[in-house]
């Protein structure tokens, strides 16, 4: 078979795999955003305690947000009232998992590599929120918040905003990414390929797997399919979950935002917790598991459960996609009818998270009426009386993004 039958049978083979889980994973997510009080997430995580973590970490694990959907959420939990160690362990715990990923792990790697995934970001946010209680005066707004919350009726509207627009809008580049490139990986590398290359293996290979994760950008669903391709070439078990851990959890522009909003010092705690956690619990791994127990890669036939979950995606990113162009035209149009007062040009947005947390630190303002971010262009434009062009970029850069001249 010629190079691209072999590419286009791998990538139809992983899309077969991808499709059932990741729909399923979408669906159980909307439900649990239906299900939780409109507030529960971000009002009952403010005391400095165990059990603030806890709570953050039992929400974080099964939501399913990138890093660069987390990091806003996660500013933004802190903002109402989250305390250092809730958010330190919501940013650790949250993009590592969520529901979508863990039956798509499973699906690919098995589920005994699925749930011990699922426990490693459980601790590991537990032992970097604990740190974080620690190692930092406490939050203000923390010390001062009530907690309190009201609920408020959800409908299907805003179950498909969250699910499709929010959720899936917000990975979907990033899992077509990460299946063209577990398709190359798999056409160009044939079985065992790694297994005979020392840097590749033991203790040496998760370092080398580290190093490359922790600024590269992959989410946690979309590195799957890359993983089960390199563990089929004979990457080590262990070595593929240092990826799948510090990955998704970490990222350049991730720790730029840490950093500024959070400071050295958590930022220090968060990624300290993220590397010596995912070496330890890779090493626990490959010593607690057989390979041949767990390996469950491509080795699936066509099936119509399988075409017809590949069918739905489709649809919903090509709707997705038109959607985007509307909504793009309608800001654009409202830009020009309504001569915006300011345009400014903001680097670091990359998904819907961004645009919508960028749109709600700016409105926040006093005179601000509204803020148009469109993600493609970066421009933000802002409408209002008295606008304080200083303020707002302040705004900005402390939800963590940067206004570029």
């Amino acid at each position: 078979m010629s190079f691209i039958g072999h590419y286009l049978t791998a990538l139809w083979q992983i899309l077969l795999e991808l499709s059932p889980p990741l729909l399923g994973g979408l669906i159980l997510a909307g439900i649990i955003h239906l299900i939780l009080p409109a507030g529960f997430i971000h009002k009952t995580l403010s005391r400095r305690s165990l059990s603030s973590v806890l709570k953050s970490v039992m929400v974080g694990v099964p939501m399913p947000l990138c890093s660069c959907g987390v990091v806003p959420t996660a500013l933004t939990i802190r903002k109402e009232g989250a305390s250092n160690g809730a958010t330190t362990a919501f940013l650790i715990s949250t993009p590592q998992t969520g529901v979508d990923s863990i039956l798509v792990s499973a699906n690919f790697l098995g589920w005994p590599f699925a749930v011990f995934k699922v426990i490693t970001a459980f601790v590991t946010g537990i032992i970097g929120g604990f740190i974080a209680d620690h190692a930092d005066k406490p939050s203000s707004i923390a010390e001062n918040h009530d907690g309190h919350f009201t609920p408020v009726p959800k409908t299907f509207g805003e179950f498909w905003h969250y699910t499709v627009v929010e959720l899936y809008g917000a990975i979907e580049k990033w899992i077509i990414i990460g299946v063209l490139l577990a398709a190359l990986i798999t056409a160009l590398t044939p079985d065992d390929y790694f297994a005979d290359m020392a840097l590749t293996q033991g203790f040496t290979g998760m370092l080398l797997m580290l190093a490359i994760s922790i600024p590269l950008y992959v989410c946690a669903t979309g590195s799957v399919p890359i993983a089960a391709s390199l563990v089929m070439a004979g990457m080590p078990l262990g070595t593929a979950l240092v990826f799948l851990m510090a990955g998704p959890a970490t990222n350049v522009a991730t720790i730029g935002a840490i950093y500024r909003t959070l400071g050295l010092r958590l930022l220090g705690v968060y990624l300290s917790t993220v590397i010596v956690m995912s070496i330890a619990f890779a090493l626990l791994f490959e010593s607690m598991f057989a390979e041949e127990l767990i390996l469950a890669v491509h080795q699936h036939s066509d099936n119509v459960i399988g075409i017809f979950s590949f069918v739905i995606l489709l649809i919903v990113t090509a709707w997705l996609y038109y959607d985007r162009q509307i909504q793009r035209k309608l800001k654009l149009d409202k830009m020009m009818e309504s001569d915006m007062g300011i345009t400014l040009n903001v680097d670091g947005m990359s998904c819907q998270h961004c645009v919508a947390n960028v749109k709600q630190s700016i409105e926040a303002l006093d005179g601000v009426e509204e803020a148009l971010p469109d993600l493609e262009s970066g421009q933000v434009m802002i409408n209002g009386d008295h606008l304080d062009n200083d303020k707002i970029k302040q705004a900005i850069i402390n939800a963590g993004y940067t206004v570029k001249d």
